[in-house]
This record gives C-alpha cells, sequence and structure tokens, in this order.
C-alpha cells in the first residue's frame, strides 16, 4: 500500500470512529450486515438508477447475488431477522463498503467500493420526531468529523403522491408518474407527450409484439417471450429476467390503449415540479399553485410544516436550506420526507443523504408496513471536503 493511500486509509478509519461513537451515543445499536445480498430483493426495492450500476454474479449453486449497493434493504432485512412480527422500534448504526459501478469513470468522490456510515431508526409511530432525529444526529456527525460548512436540500415524495392523488386524471397515468418520478429526464418526457395526446409509438417491432402480447396472461406472456428471443438468438441482457421483460411488454401494450391526460393537470404537474426556494417560501408556492388548480394539499402541507418547524426547534437552520419538489434522491424506496448534505454547492456528490421509506420493510419481508427512516454519510467524500486526508 503506498504511503498516501496508508495516511487516507488512517484518516477513514478515524473518522468512522468519530461517525460511529456519535450515533453509538445517540442510542444507536451498531451492526454489519452482509455485504454479498440476494439479488432480486435488492434489485427489486433500489430503483432503476441504481439497479443499473449494481455487480451482480451467480455463485457455484445458480443463486444470483449482488455487493450491496447500498445498506439500507441489507439492515432492513437484518432488522427483520430479529424482529419477524416488525413490532419492535430499533434503531442501529453501520459502518462498511458500498459497490457501484460508476459510469463516468471511478474518482475519488465516486469509487466503485466506498464507504457509508450510517443510521436506521425503525418501528418509531411518531414520524416527525423521528425525521428530526435522523436529520440532527447526521447533522451532529458530519461536525463532528469536522465539516464546517454545509447545507440541507429537502424534497418531499409523500406530497407528490398527494399532488397526483388530488388530480383529476386517469389511474394509469398516475401509476407511470409516480413509477418515473426518480428518473426525471424520462418522467417530462411522459408528461410532455401525454400532454400533447400522444400515444405510445405503434409502430416498430417492439410496439407490434406488445400489441400481440395484450391478451395474454403473464406467465403465456413470458413463454411467449422466451420464445421470441430464442428463435431469434437474442440473449437476455442487464439486469433483467425473461418475467420482467415480459411485464414491460405488457405494460407498453396496456399504455396503447390508455385514455390521454387532460392537458391542464401536466401543466400543474409541471408548475409544482419547477418549485425551488427556502422551505416555507416553497410550501407557499406549492400552496398557491394548488388554489389556482382548484385542488386540496392541505393535509400533505401542514405535515411537511410540521417537521419544518420540528427542525427549526431542533437547532437546524432552516432558512439556509432548500427544498425542491423534484429532489427525490436516487434510491426508490423512498416515501416521504428526503434530505441530503451538501457542501461547496455540489448536488451531484452529496456528503450524506437519506430519508423515509414506511413501504420498504413490508416490501422485504414484514407482514405489516413499518415506519422507517435514516442516512448514510458517504465518508470519502466527508473526508474530502474536510481536508482531513
Amino acid at each position: 500500500m503506498a504511503a498516501e493511500s496508508a495516511r487516507k486509509f488512517e484518516a477513514l478509519e478515524a473518522q468512522a470512529a468519530t461517525l460511529v461513537e456519535m450515533f453509538r451515543k445517540g442510542g444507536y445499536e451498531q451492526v454489519a450486515p452482509s455485504i454479498i445480498q440476494p439479488a432480486d430483493i435488492l434489485l427489486d426495492q433500489i430503483g432503476e438508477a441504481i439497479r443499473g450500476r449494481t455487480y451482480v454474479f451467480t455463485d457455484l449453486t445458480g443463486a444470483e447475488l449482488c455487493l450491496r449497493p447500498d445498506l439500507t434493504v441489507p439492515v432492513s432485512r437484518l432488522y427483520l431477522e430479529r424482529h419477524p412480527r416488525a413490532d419492535v422500534e430499533a434503531r442501529y448504526c453501520y459502518n462498511g463498503p458500498a459497490f457501484r459501478f460508476q459510469p463516468k469513470g471511478a474518482s475519488g468522490t465516486h469509487p466503485r467500493e466506498f464507504r457509508q456510515a450510517g443510521i436506521e431508526c425503525f418501528g418509531v409511530a411518531d414520524r416527525d420526531s423521528a425525521d428530526a432525529e435522523i436529520v440532527l444526529l447526521v447533522a451532529d456527525a458530519v461536525q463532528s468529523a469536522g465539516l464546517k460548512q454545509f447545507r440541507f436540500r429537502f424534497g418531499d415524495i409523500a406530497l407528490f403522491f398527494a399532488l397526483l392523488d388530488a388530480l383529476s386524471l386517469p389511474e394509469r397515468w398516475r401509476l407511470k408518474l409516480r413509477h418515473y418520478f426518480w428518473r426525471p429526464p424520462t418522467f417530462h418526457a411522459l408528461l410532455s407527450r401525454l400532454a400533447r395526446g400522444e400515444t405510445q409509438d405503434r409502430e416498430g417491432t417492439v410496439a407490434e409484439f406488445a400489441a400481440a402480447l395484450a391478451d395474454e396472461d403473464p406467465a403465456r406472456a413470458e413463454e411467449l417471450v422466451a420464445s421470441y428471443l430464442e428463435t431469434n438468438d437474442l440473449p437476455l441482457s442487464g439486469n433483467r429476467t425473461m418475467s420482467e421483460i415480459a411485464e414491460r411488454l405488457l405494460d407498453h401494450a396496456a399504455d396503447l390503449r390508455s385514455e390521454p391526460l387532460p392537458r391542464e393537470v401536466a401543466t400543474v404537474i409541471d408548475y409544482y415540479l419547477a418549485v425551488e426556494a427556502s422551505p416555507r417560501e416553497a410550501i407557499d408556492r406549492i400552496a398557491m399553485i394548488a388554489q389556482g388548480a382548484g385542488i386540496d394539499l392541505g393535509p400533505a402541507l401542514y405535515v411537511l410544516s410540521r417537521r419544518f418547524d420540528l427542525l427549526a426547534e431542533s437547532g437546524i437552520d432552516i432558512g439556509a436550506a432548500s427544498f425542491a419538489t423534484e429532489f427525490g434522491r436516487d434510491l426508490e424506496y423512498y416515501s416521504g420526507l428526503v434530505f441530503q448534505v451538501e457542501a461547496g454547492g455540489d448536488k451531484e456528490s452529496p456528503v450524506a443523504g437519506g430519508g423515509r421509506y414506511d413501504g420498504l420493510l413490508r416490501s422485504v419481508g414484514a407482514p405489516v408496513d413499518v415506519p422507517a427512516v435514516g442516512s448514510a454519510i458517504h465518508t470519502e467524500r466527508l473526508l474530502a471536503v474536510t481536508g482531513l486526508a
């Protein structure tokens, strides 16, 4: 190991010890979930942005596995192993490696193997206080590690879902827009197309094959897809299974049959997603958009405002923070308030990030929905911006 690398390693170890000690003092038990995880569970939960960057492999028994791309899902699985009925409050902290392919090439702040020091809080019914607890503890932790200047960026997935539920639009497009929220270019392309009254392209091989599957059940559709790939000597690519390909083609066929999205609804969504301001100003702007559209977002805005009140009372400088309606982070298991810690004005390389994910535990095996919120600190980035390496 080169001397410089050794110094960085030692600095990361010292920083991790500081962070974990802060977490432990906050009442979080340190855990170490497995690095190798079942691929199907991870890939189903993390979403498209991270799914394509996950290292997947098959072991000698034929099991499909992956190197964990983050630690929230592994820690959630650990919680369920300990508490199968998911009826116990638990707080865990961790520090360990995660792995992601970097499409622009690995770098010091975007390595393929990186460390996350984080916290996860499960089963706390008072969501307001749990959210504030996580945000405040992360702020204290990065400060204890030497970060002096930073700002919070917030978003709220639940508020966007409340907007879609309040608008009058076909249920299919409501579900589609929820699904694509985490992929802004795809989302806006879909919204623009729907606003113009355009349907999916009916021409080409994909459209023709999708139309042929329209009346088939999923099992039969999967058989037809397998036969088509074999006949045309086409291999499976990426991390998609045969059933997922069939599901996408059936989805495409359903799009072809769906009614258009009202143009005025698309306009309201565009206005909403353009909001980025301080949290208080953003809430006022969203309230005006809702009033102009004749919809009621009062309950969702009240919940969001109450959370910011609690954060301000806890010592977070809300006036210096930003709130962006389009901000949702890359991981699709989030369901409520989300945030990231930015240093030096770099939105693309946050030092830390997290949020609420109330639906994740049930998706990975819990018998009921479990309130959950957490955050992870990217320790290499934290070390870089503190200059302590």
